[in-house]
């Protein structure tokens, strides 16, 4: 007899989002639209969005890039702000009629499958999205969908190998190597940004650019404490994999901010790759 396929359910959205689900999180999610606000603006620049134009942020989160994207398309424009998670949606439309923005709309969906029409957008954007799915070809052929002929795909998306501080500290060290290996736990790739490229070309993007970016982050700058708010938002998932107790992710957590905190120290999170391709 032919052998029968049982079919599994692919894990939700929601699920396999590398960082997890909690207030925290969505604090520092919202921290982080104002943190990486000018190299998301540089992004735009590289594709011309303009009034008028229709444009889609995939994983808005709880603001995303949604007030840059209005802005850009003007008058007669439309944005698309996509979240699988309920929370975020409800805090993106709460932050777009807090700020007026009535060109854009908010949906929930994944967005490995959004279930929107095909040839909808000038622009597809996703921000720190590729990097949190332990299958990033899957969103990325569903950017690509989205796109019109002509239309650009757009991401920003960290790489965090280069992640420094000076003068170094063991438990910053220590701090990296509990993330790397909880964050990747269910296959998500820190080190996604040197990616994007090769990524872009395999989903058929033409005319694609990459730009790298470090930011040495200032005494008082809140990019500064990336690392410990990221490894923060893993404790849960850091504690039952066995790689760490809450004591010793607590006593970590001090020691780093702590040195961090000293102005004389030089902190590099992490870089930051800008990526554009455009739809034969």
């Amino acid at each position: 007899m032919p052998r029968t396929r049982i079919a599994t359910a692919q894990p939700s959205a929601t699920d396999v989002y590398a960082l997890g689900r909690d207030p925290g999180e969505s604090a520092r999610l919202q921290r982080q639209s104002g943190e990486l606000r000018p190299d998301s603006a540089a992004l735009l620049d590289r594709v011309g969005l303009g009034p008028g134009q229709a444009a889609i942020d995939l994983g808005c989160g709880p603001r995303g890039i949604l007030d840059l994207l209005a802005e850009r398309v003007g008058p007669g424009g439309h944005v698309t702000g996509l979240d699988a998670d309920p929370a975020h949606v409800a805090m993106a439309r709460q932050f777009t009629a807090q700020r007026g923005l009535g060109s854009v709309q908010i949906v929930a969906a994944d967005a490995r499958r959004t279930g929107l029409p095909p040839a909808s957008f000038d622009l597809v954007h996703a921000r720190t999205l590729l990097v949190n799915v332990p299958e990033p070809t899957e969103v990325l052929a569903e950017m690509v969908r989205l796109a019109r002929p002509g239309g650009w795909v757009a991401s920003l998306e960290p790489d965090v190998e280069g992640a420094l501080c000076y003068p170094p500290h063991p438990a910053y060290a220590r701090m990296w190597e509990l993330f790397r290996a909880a964050f990747g736990r269910n296959g998500a790739d820190p080190l996604i940004g040197r990616r994007l490229a090769e990524l872009y070309r395999q989903a058929g993007l033409h005319q694609i650019g990459i730009e790298a970016r470090a930011r040495v982050c200032q005494p008082g700058d809140s990019r500064r404490t990336i690392g410990p708010d990221l490894v923060r938002s893993l404790h849960p998932a850091i504690v039952s994999l066995g790689l760490a107790d809450q004591d010793e992710l607590d006593a970590l957590d001090r020691a780093v901010r702590i040195h961090l905190g000293d102005p004389r120290t030089l902190v590099m999170p992490h870089l930051s790759f800008l990526a554009w391709g455009r739809k034969p």
